[in-house]
Parts: structure tokens; C-alpha cells; sequence
């Protein structure tokens, strides 16, 4: 059995293998002050629905952009999981050549996306991750990790909205906009938030693949990924568990 563990900058998602076969998976707010028994807690609360002890891992691997949880949750498996984790970082094996001009700048999380996503359809891709930043990941088709753009996540624009513009109604991004000319401030807040976030996300991956010479299948992963892709034209797939997936690869090359 194997955990997989994928710490975001808004949501941390832990995910239970057995053999390849992901059990479960639930996702969590990033607390960056949640201590070790805090953890502890939820943890085994979570486990329990499988009627399953946290001791019962016979490994875990975690991803993490989040340097002021790292040791909390070295101490939470080490203490509660009786594992000491592998983490993904410099020096473990991904099996993907990294082309950018310092990989150790690249998270943790990107280069999971593309190792999962290159594993899985072995040719020339863009991973487009909705998160708490937006990043598009971009793979050749000999596995290499080619570097790509980041922008502000769907989230982080909505906020910057909400703060700034102090007449306007905070909105959720859920459902589907009734249409783009909306009458109302509030169907007009959801059509701008989730068709401008479409059409963005097309306009930077036809750059991309003038860049690339075309070709590149348009992966998208991510919480809000679902929500997004059916107004896009330029996404072929979606797979919000595509980083739990790359961390079970992973886990198994350095294994």
C-alpha cells in the first residue's frame, strides 16, 4: 500500500495504491501551520473509512511547494505512518530529462504532472494545471521537460476582483454560465470569470503550439480543471488525478 501525497499551495490531495489500483483520494485546504498531530488526526479519521491503521503503508512519497509544511509532515509520517517518506526533489529519479535553465526552480508538482501525463500517452504534450497558479508544462516527444508559462490561477483573479472592485458580489465558480451576454452582475461575473478563463487558456496554448511546430495533445488537471475545459477548444483531456499518478511512478522508479 502506498501514499501518495500532493501539498499545493491551496489544497493538499492524499492518495491510497494498492498495486496501481488508487483506492482513494481526498483533498484537503493547505494549512501551512497545521502541526504533525494535527495531521495525525485527520489522517487516521480518513482511514478509517477504510477501516485501514495509518501504520498499515508499506511506503509514501510527497510533493509539496510548501517549504513551512515540510517538516511537519516529515515528522507526521515518519511518527503516524511509521514511513520515512521520499519526497521529490533533487537527486530522485523522474525518468525526464528537465531543459530548463535551473530545474531546481521548477515545483515539484510540474514535473509530476509531465512524468504522469508523458507515461501515459508517450508523445508530445501540454499539461495545463489549474491551480493556484495556472502553469502549462510543455514535453517533447523523446520525455523531456521542456519548460513552459505560469499565470495567476482562476482563484488568485477572482480574489484580486472581489478585493478591488468593492461594488462587485463575491461569486462561485461552479456550474455553467447561462451565456455570455448576461443581464444580471452576477451572471456577468461568471461568464467573464469562467469564458475569459477559456479563452485565455486557448490563446496561450496556440502560442505555444506555434512554438512546438503543433502536435501536442492538451492535457488539463487540476480542482477547477472540469469546470474550465468544456469551453475550451484546445484541452483532449482531462485527468484531475494526474499528479497522484505521476507520485505512484515515481515512487516505483526510485523504489
Amino acid at each position: 500500500m502506498l501514499l501518495a501525497v500532493d501539498v499545493g499551495n491551496t489544497n493538499m490531495v492524499l492518495g491510497i495504491f494498492e498495486g496501481s489500483n488508487l483506492l482513494m483520494h481526498w483533498r484537503l485546504s493547505t494549512d501551512h501551520g497545521r502541526t504533525c498531530d494535527e495531521m495525525g488526526i485527520i489522517t487516521e479519521s480518513l482511514f478509517a473509512q477504510l477501516q485501514m491503521a495509518p501504520h498499515n503503508f508499506n511506503g509514501v512519497i510527497i510533493a509539496s511547494v510548501v517549504p513551512p509544511m515540510h517538516r511537519s509532515l516529515e515528522q507526521w509520517s515518519r511518527i503516524y505512518l511509521r514511513q520515512d517518506p521520499l519526497w521529490v526533489t533533487k537527486g530522485v529519479k523522474t525518468g525526464m530529462p528537465v531543459r530548463y535553465d535551473n530545474p531546481l526552480e521548477v515545483g515539484a508538482d510540474r514535473i509530476v504532472n509531465a512524468v504522469a501525463a508523458y507515461n501515459a500517452y508517450r508523445q508530445r504534450l501540454i499539461v495545463v494545471d489549474f491551480g493556484t497558479a495556472t502553469t502549462f508544462d510543455v514535453v517533447s516527444d523523446k520525455g523531456e521537460y521542456l519548460g513552459g508559462a505560469i499565470t495567476p490561477g482562476i482563484i488568485i483573479s477572482c480574489e484580486a476582483l472581489f478585493q478591488k472592485a468593492s461594488r462587485l458580489p463575491r461569486v462561485e465558480i461552479d456550474g455553467q454560465p447561462k451565456r455570455a451576454i448576461a443581464t444580471n452582475t452576477m451572471d456577468s461575473m461568471h461568464a467573464g470569470i469562467i469564458y475569459g478563463y477559456a479563452g485565455m487558456v486557448d490563446g496561450l496554448v496556440r502560442v505555444i503550439q506555434n512554438e512546438l511546430g503543433g502536435g501536442a495533445k492538451v492535457v488539463a488537471t487540476g480542482g477547477i480543471a472540469p469546470a474550465i475545459s468544456p469551453h475550451t477548444s484546445s484541452i483532449d483531456e482531462v485527468d484531475d488525478l494526474l499528479t497522484l499518478k505521476g507520485l505512484y511512478f515515481i515512487y516505483h522508479l526510485n523504489r
